[in-house]
């Protein structure tokens, strides 16, 4: 197959012919052989690439979650670089300055298939500064690491709009970026003149594993597709004060605290009838990030059939045996996330304040499965006509 990236420098599109080019990459703007597509780009003889544009965690750097990145020089290349990821939500988008130096803003990115992830929040807010200054949008696609089949969670209640969900799209989307730059264009109203070039002999039912690309981290605490396929449901545990698995060698497929009896929360888990996968009681003791250098009790999850496997569910699942089994223990995350410190943050995630009031106050597990899973009719109402493949 080919991505986006491949297919464009085979041929430069249209719109890039004598146009002023500004490219939104990270470290997994790549083709198959693993160059990067700043200096394939920069080296082009019918590309004008001028400016370079990190999201979070940079360009090529690897910074660590919520860590501010400055502007900078691409060693490389010598291009300008405007940092997405500064220290104010208005540091996420395009400064008009930038985009008076461009025609065209060209996205590359892998996603990773969760609403969560911030790089399709900043592809919609580059969408929307791009509209406001007149500059074309051109999105590179790439696979969906997690299919592009199965579709899990819910909206997102007004007011609660964030760097983690700018719109009500489930947390686990079934959309390629593409896909999503179409959906927020023509359902949401992000109106900018807009060209996705597709990627050739993805099929939707296939897993990054199935694509022959090389993985690249997308970020420094997604190092592998296993840690992909647990994500829309294990991020819930950034809005707790447990550790999410920062720190160790499996971040997101570990979770745990000093007060946690793996064996007890295992053995729990197993009443809820999750299909796909098994809970085995370990220990932890995180290098960094939350309770680092400190034993913790923990849980690992081996997804074992990811067909019927279902992240968000089990991510729910886990923060409801939590409470029940330490309910003196257990805390919600109380600093700020992602530039918003006035609700709690797993509102932000959830996109419900009713799923957190249901956990707190005891409700059944069904119960705050059927509100988590709500909301999400003008998402499923514009998904078919967002959707590039087959």
């Amino acid at each position: 197959m080919k991505t986006g990236l491949e297919r464009l420098l085979e041929g430069p599109q249209y719109w890039l012919r004598g146009a002023r080019v500004g490219l939104v990459a990270n470290p997994t703007t790549v083709d198959h052989r693993l160059r990067h597509g700043v200096d394939l780009m920069f080296a082009h003889p019918d590309i004008d690439l001028r400016l370079l544009f990190g999201p979070e965690h940079g360009v090529r750097a690897a910074a660590q979650d919520m860590v501010r990145v400055g502007d900078s020089h691409d060693a490389a290349t010598g291009l300008p670089e405007a940092s997405l990821y500064g220290d104010s939500f208005e540091s996420l988008s395009p400064k008009p300055e930038h985009l008076a130096e461009i025609d065209v803003l060209v996205f590359d990115v892998q996603d990773v298939g969760s609403r969560y992830y911030t790089y399709a929040a900043t592809m919609a807010l580059c969408m929307k500064a791009a509209a406001a200054a007149g500059v074309k949008v051109l999105v590179l696609d790439r696979p969906n690491p997690i299919g592009g089949e199965q579709v899990e969670g819910g909206g997102l209640e007004a007011g609660l709009e964030n760097f983690c969900a700018l719109y009500p799209v489930p947390q686990r989307h079934g959309m390629t970026v593409g896909e999503l730059a179409r959906l927020y264009r023509d359902t949401f109203g992000l109106d900018c003149e807009l060209e996705v070039l597709p990627c050739e002999g993805w099929r939707r039912g296939d897993y990054f594993d199935a694509t022959g690309l090389p993985w690249v981290m997308p970020s420094p605490n997604m190092p592998t597709l296993d840690t992909a396929l647990v994500y829309p449901g294990m991020c819930l545990l950034e809005a707790t004060k447990l550790s999410e698995g920062r720190g160790t060698t499996r971040p997101f497929e570990l979770i745990g605290a000093p007060y946690v009896d793996g064996t007890a929360l295992a053995a729990k888990l197993g009443d809820y009838g999750l299909a796909g996968v098994v809970f085995r009681p370990c220990t932890i003791q995180p290098a960094f990030h939350k309770f680092a250098g400190i034993a913790c009790g923990a849980v690992q999850l081996h997804v074992r059939d990811r067909g019927v496997f279902e992240p968000y569910k089990a991510g729910l699942a886990l923060l409801h045996a939590l409470i029940t089994l330490y309910p003196s223990d257990f805390e919600w995350r109380s600093e700020a996330y992602e530039f918003r410190s006035d609700v709690p943050a797993i509102d932000l995630l959830t996109g419900i304040p009713a799923v957190r009031e249901a956990l707190v106050a005891g409700a059944g597990f069904e119960q705050v499965v059927d509100l988590a899973y709500s909301g999400t009719e003008r998402y499923r109402e514009g998904r078919g006509f967002a959707l590039l493949y087959g």
